[in-house]
């Protein structure tokens, strides 16, 4: 007889959730419910489809996976019911079959979230399923949102068959609240940036010769972009991208971190090129990322088609990642990173420079040149630069504030204050470290 109401007691910081698991095979149940026990979950099975619907009529579910092939009631035929009859239930198809019919079969009649193949890897399982219901807890919450907006839309008709001066009064409440709420959201987009970079810097943390790495690609692949004249949004997206651009070798161990791709064995490299596409996967579900995502998985392509995984060529490429191939090479030739050498700045664009047409769009090369060529001062760009007993309380970061090993301490746009200044003085004593700080220079009145 099957598990129908099988659960584990938890902590209370673990998830809340409850899982059901459909499968005719006992060990498949077995081992799922291994697994999600340990993560916390209250962990439902069944063997078979019938006895899945009975489940759910008896117990509220989150989260159904069920396998594609069973008897009687296939995967697709009981996501069906499962979407007829609990529709706010997310629905998971966990297939060990090449069938490309049946999946299509579990989308368009069970309307699916994912599917997932057998053999499943444990972690990849445990994350779909987290982004799964993370999402479901995002649609809950845009309803209770939209609910709440249309309360106060309400709110608002009353408002205007009201006294001229209550509606006068009331505008003003709102246009606080108008400004409130776009702070706010300026706020989220800057702390945003902030936790990629800090992400970025963790990611840097792996391996010695990575240490600022991905923070000066992308200030490079940034400058490019804007040299190409893209869009604000578009030159975020390749800014981004750089900061995560290692974070498909998240996975690699500290030696194959730590050897330059010249000196890689066919296996070595047959894992290395796999982590442009693990880079996309890591990135898709979170949707203001998908350009970015996009571009990484793109980032080791080659203008002439050489390059992996998908040999695409020329144009092709998103520009994007035609940005970040060659910023990223450009520093990668500098630490060591390519060949057993490192190279000089001015050899390592010379490097860039002969491979443009084969490795690198001629267009990026051009610009990059134009780039490093530049003879702007920072002065001319509204910076300045100054030692920690000069600064002041009310001064603007001009750019991050990182130290020799690569940790952001402050990020760009942080107003400076009393305890701040304070906290890098004491970091400079304790770490004998001293900083050239950038600083934001305001215009003066005239």
């Amino acid at each position: 007889m099957s598990d129908l109401a099988s659960s584990l007691s938890k902590p209370d910081d673990a998830p809340s959730e409850t899982l059901l698991f459909v499968d005719d095979e006992p060990n498949i149940l077995s081992s799922l419910r291994r697994l999600f026990r340990t993560k916390g979950y209250k962990v439902l099975t069944a063997e078979g489809g019938a006895k899945g619907l009975e489940v759910l009529a008896q117990e509220h579910v989150d989260l159904v996976v069920s396998d594609m092939r069973m008897p009687i009631m296939d995967g697709a035929k009981f996501l069906e019911h499962v979407r007829e009859g609990w529709p706010d239930t997310v629905r998971l198809l966990l297939t060990g079959y090449a069938d490309i019919q049946s999946i299509l079969d579990a989308i368009n009649r069970g309307e699916i979230y994912r599917y997932i193949t057998k053999p499943w890897d444990d972690n990849d399982i445990v994350l779909v399923v987290r982004h799964a219901l993370e999402r479901k807890g995002l649609e809950r919450e845009k309803k209770r949102l939209e609910g709440i907006a249309q309360k106060q839309n309400e709110e608002l008709k009353q408002l205007n068959a009201s006294l001229e001066a209550k509606v006068l009064e009331r505008t003003a409440d709102l246009n606080k609240e108008r400004e409130s709420v776009i702070a706010a959201n300026d706020k989220l987009k800057v702390n945003f940036i902030t936790s990629i970079k800090v992400f970025s810097s963790l990611i840097d943390m792996r391996g010695g010769n990575l240490s600022g790495h991905s923070r000066r690609v992308a200030e490079l692949a940034r400058k490019i972009a804007v040299k190409m004249n893209m869009t604000g949004t578009e030159a975020q997206s390749v800014f981004i991208g750089a900061l995560l651009l290692d974070i498909g070798k998240m996975g690699f161990s500290d030696e194959l971190l730590a050897k330059p791709v010249a000196s890689m064995t066919a296996d070595d490299l047959g894992l290395f090129r796999k982590h442009t596409i693990r880079a996309e996967q890591l990135l898709m579900p979170l949707a203001d990322l998908q350009d970015t995502a996009r571009i990484l998985r793109a980032q080791a392509e080659r203008f002439d088609g050489d390059g992996f995984p998908d040999r695409i060529s020329g144009l092709a490429i998103p520009l994007g990642a035609r940005i970040l191939s060659l910023a990223s090479d450009y520093d990668n030739l500098q630490i060591g990173a390519l060949m057993r050498r490192r190279l000089l700045p001015e050899d390592a664009k010379k490097a860039i420079i002969e491979n443009s047409g084969k490795r690198y769009d001629p267009d990026v090369v051009a610009a990059f040149r134009d780039v490093t060529g530049d003879t702007v001062t920072d002065k001319a760009q509204g910076e300045i630069s100054l030692r920690t007993d000069k600064l002041e309380v009310g001064m603007v970061l001009a750019r991050d504030l990182v130290s020799k090993e690569g940790l952001m301490l402050l990020s760009s746009d942080h107003m400076l204050d009393a305890k701040l200044i304070q906290q890098i003085i004491e970091f400079e004593t304790k770490h004998e470290e001293h900083f050239l700080i950038w600083i934001r220079q305001l215009r003066k009145k005239s």
